[in-house]
């Protein structure tokens, strides 16, 4: 952050939610500097491809060279990739993981860890709320006869349908607050939003995650424009706009971290917005069709979220619209915004925009795209323009209402009463509208910089890989040397209480954020996995012993965990990945031992994500087995290899070797696994 807001003019209401972490990557974007940093720019970051580039993805070359086929896209680069390792997925189902679900759990991560919160912390109290698109993974992966035969109908299912989004964050992450994976098609993510303040305001959780992702393929893909479709004719999205043709698809993801203001001033967290207000309405039939978006519930919404807040709408200084630039689409929210904030006095007051103009439309994932710029806003305190802005649409008639199109950068002037503040709109087909009210963080004392030469600060740093280390080294050298760094006291705090510990440590002790940065970035450059003199503290560390408990201090935004996992690709329908058939394996192994042993073995193996079982000392558990997937193997083994074995069986501490080797041994009546389990017990 760069600028601690003001106090807001009156005590912080009962119902006000702080958004004290968020995490997100969009097209152009991999994380939320330079996100803004976009933003500023008024860059556009839809991709446009070229013929080379989609054909070389398996696009359709009949399609591609289409008189109507438009080659653009907001694209998510390395949507691919996923830490599998550090999320506990074994080879096998990070494959079968569809993407979305990687992206959103290593998002949460991120955004937990912005907010200085261990994501490991096994907060019982956190909640989850959001959701997701449709993909071409989940459709491919769903309709794969292979894939169940080798991974099993139900874990495909829950591998990669969207319903259960949220349950794998809670799981994964230890989060035992509600876990709602939430629906309503382009309004998802914020409808997500609300629904967590609301259960924030209900003391249903403490903390909750909210958000949204959309990936629906992860080829290089443009689409076809139709004639008075939603799509635009140029690959461009120019809402309120004289050019406006339509929307443009694409990909992103997004995760805010909130909790009830009063307990994040009390915990020193780094506020960087607040919600004073949300609402949903639907326009049930209200509207020309199902698809049409209406007027009187859009202005609804609006109005309902500010009375929520118990502020009015001529309160905003600024409206971060829906924005599809489709010719009903703008013309209703703009006639919707219009009536709800006609209290504003001074024609063209409030700027209005939309970040579709930078990304595209985000389906499941618009609004919380809209949610993260409008919080960065508030905290720079500058508006941002609509990318390409022209002048405006003359059926927009903005010149008889509170609105003006922000078209340049601008610094958000300080209003003559109260804080900063701003709407956010989202609107879904079917008729889901959603509104926020977001205000300016209220202000927060600085620890300020130790002075030279008083005690100095250990930084805790730990990682899965060493690469990961000092990747991480580099991120948070990079941090402490920019303007407006924390200061070293909060650093060395939240590196205490808002991490995870993992196998890979290193630590830098340092008086000042000078001697800090530089040995941050000696850790980065590979010179050892120490700098600044040896402390006991930091020894302790490095032998695995467990972070101090937490002192005096702020929690204050942090480089998050640098994410560097490999690909694993997306299932298409064009292109099943081939799979070894195990009745054959077990055709060739016939009646011998060793053979169907081995045979037993490969298994193993393909169900659990392992090039081979070569390891003596690999268990079943340590390569990632769970009780879902000895469901599948014990079926496998029975309609493969007609051998009966009890589920018990994997629940035993044995290596893949002994578990083999009885396995091939329960075919056959004499030699039954029971009898064997016996022994062993026995023994």
């Amino acid at each position: 952050m760069t600028e601690n807001a003001a106090a807001t003019d009156t005590t912080p209401a009962e119902s006000a939610i702080a958004i004290v972490g968020m995490s997100g990557r969009f097209p152009g974007a991999p994380d939320l500097d330079t996100y803004w940093s976009n933003l500023l720019g008024g860059v556009c970051s839809v991709t446009d491809f070229t013929e080379e580039e989609l054909l070389a993805d398996g696009a359709d070359p009949g399609e591609v060279r289409g008189r109507d086929y438009v080659p653009a896209k907001g694209h998510l680069a390395d949507a691919d990739r996923f830490d599998a390792e550090l999320f506990g997925f074994n080879r096998t189902e990070a494959a079968t993981l569809d993407p979305q679900h990687r992206l959103l759990l290593q998002t949460a991560w991120a955004a937990l860890e912005d907010a200085g919160r261990n994501p490991r912390g096994g907060s019982a109290r956190t909640g989850v709320y959001v959701g997701g698109g449709s993909t071409a993974h989940m459709l491919a992966a769903a309709t794969d006869p292979r894939l169940a035969a080798s991974v099993g109908a139900l874990q495909v299912r829950i591998l990669t349908d969207r319903e259960f989004l949220a349950p794998w964050i809670s799981y994964r992450l230890g989060l035992e607050g509600p876990s709602l994976t939430v629906q309503t098609a382009c309004s998802t993510s914020l409808t997500a939003v609300h629904l967590a303040v609301q259960s924030l305001l209900l003391g249903e959780c403490d903390t909750a995650l909210a958000g949204g992702v959309a990936v629906d393929t992860l080829r290089k893909r443009g689409y076809v424009h139709t004639q008075g479709g939603i799509f635009s004719p140029d690959g461009r999205c120019r809402p309120f706009d004289e050019r406006a043709g339509g929307t443009v698809p694409g990909n992103g993801v997004g995760v805010v971290v909130l909790r009830r203001l009063s307990d994040a001033l009390a915990d020193n967290d780094p506020i960087r917005a607040v919600v004073r207000g949300s609402a949903v309405t639907n326009d049930g039939a209200t509207k020309v069709g199902f698809t049409a978006p209406g007027v009187d519930q859009q202005t609804a919404a609006i109005v309902e979220a500010w009375a929520a807040a118990g502020l009015d709408p001529a309160d905003a200084q600024y409206l971060e619209a829906h924005g599809t630039a489709t010719a009903l689409g703008d013309r209703v929210e703009a006639a919707a915004a219009t009536a709800a904030f006609k209290g504003a006095l001074g024609t063209g007051r409030i700027g209005i925009g939309s970040v579709k103009s930078n990304l595209g439309h985000l389906d499941a994932a618009a609004g919380v795209a809209a949610l993260i710029k409008s919080v960065l806003m508030l905290e720079h305190a500058t508006l941002v323009p609509n990318a390409n802005a022209g002048r405006p649409h003359p059926d927009m008639a903005f010149e008889d209402s509170p609105f003006h199109v922000v078209d340049r950068a601008a610094a958000w002037a300080e209003p003559e009463r109260g804080p900063r503040r701003a709407g956010v709109s989202s609107v879904g087909i079917g008729g889901t509208n959603v509104h926020v009210v977001l205000e300016q963080a209220p202000g927060r004392g600085a620890a300020g910089e130790p002075d030279a030469g008083s005690v100095p600060e250990v930084l805790l740093l730990s990682a899965r890989t060493p690469e990961d280390l000092a990747a991480l080294a580099g991120r948070l050298a990079d941090a402490l040397r920019a303007p407006g760094a924390p200061s070293l006291a909060d650093t060395a705090h939240t590196l205490r209480v808002g991490r995870a510990p993992m196998d890979v440590r290193g630590y830098v002790r340092a008086a000042d954020l000078a001697g800090a940065a530089a040995g941050l970035a000696a850790l980065a450059g590979g010179a050892g996995r120490t700098a600044g003199g040896l402390d006991p503290l930091g020894e302790t560390w490095l032998s695995g012993g467990p972070a101090p408990e937490a002192g005096a201090g702020q929690r204050v935004s942090l480089p998050a965990y640098p994410f560097a996992g490999e690909s694993f690709g997306a299932y298409d329908l064009t292109s099943r990945a081939v799979r070894d058939e195990v009745p054959e394996q077990a055709a060739e192994a016939g009646e011998s031992g060793a053979g169907l042993e081995q045979a037993v073995r490969a298994l193993l193996a393909e169900a659990l994500g392992l090039e081979d079982t070569d390891d003596p000392g690999m268990t079943y558990f340590a390569a990632g087995g769970d009780s879902l997937t000895a469901v599948h193997l014990v079926g496998c083994l029975r309609d493969d290899f007609d051998i009966d074995v009890p589920i018990t069986l994997f629940l035993e501490q044995l290596t893949l070797h002994e578990m083999a080797r009885r396995i091939a041994a329960a075919r056959g009546g004499d030699d039954s696994l029971d009898a064997l389990l016996a022994e062993f017990e026995a023994e």
